[in-house]
């Protein structure tokens, strides 16, 4: 079943539940998959499902910067909000890593490709966004492969 099928069973089910949180988030989605899908136009009618998880990845992204900025601010109502949207979000992602099977994926990552130094970052963060796209938080990744590369 497609990732847009998954959204919109999700919507109705919501609706039906009366779970109006679910139905806001899921709405967002939708929205901001729309807007993909218009910016996608010219080259393709749509995104496909590997565009929508990297989308709802930087939705999950941009919250998190949000409910920092909101404690910081001491908002926590609008933190809980944000929160409540990553969670539904995060129920159309893939199970992320732990933090000790990414470095372990890293690892074989890096002997697999041959990096030896921070300079081959690029080709190591390739191979993980390739393999591993939707199961890694990306934002930390960089670091443990740094961290990873300046070990060897």
């Amino acid at each position: 079943m497609s990732l847009r099928q998954q959204l919109n069973d999700a919507l109705k089910t919501a609706m039906l539940g009366k779970d109006q949180a679910t139905v806001d988030a899921v709405r967002l989605i939708n929205a901001k998959i729309k807007d993909a899908d218009i910016a996608a136009r010219p080259k393709a009618d749509s995104i496909d499902d590997a565009g929508i998880m990297s989308l709802l990845q930087g939705m999950v992204k941009s919250r998190r910067e949000s409910i920092e900025l909101y404690q910081k601010g001491g908002r926590a109502e609008l933190a809980a909000k944000e929160q409540g949207e990553i969670d539904v979000i995060q129920k159309f992602l893939p199970q992320q890593m732990s933090e000790a099977d990414a470095k372990a994926v890293i690892k074989t990552i890096i002997a697999e490709t041959g990096a030896t130094s921070v300079k081959d970052m690029g080709k190591v963060m390739g191979a993980l966004k390739e393999r591993y796209a939707g199961q890694i938080d990306f934002s930390q990744a960089g670091g443990w492969v740094k961290d990873a590369l300046n070990a060897a």
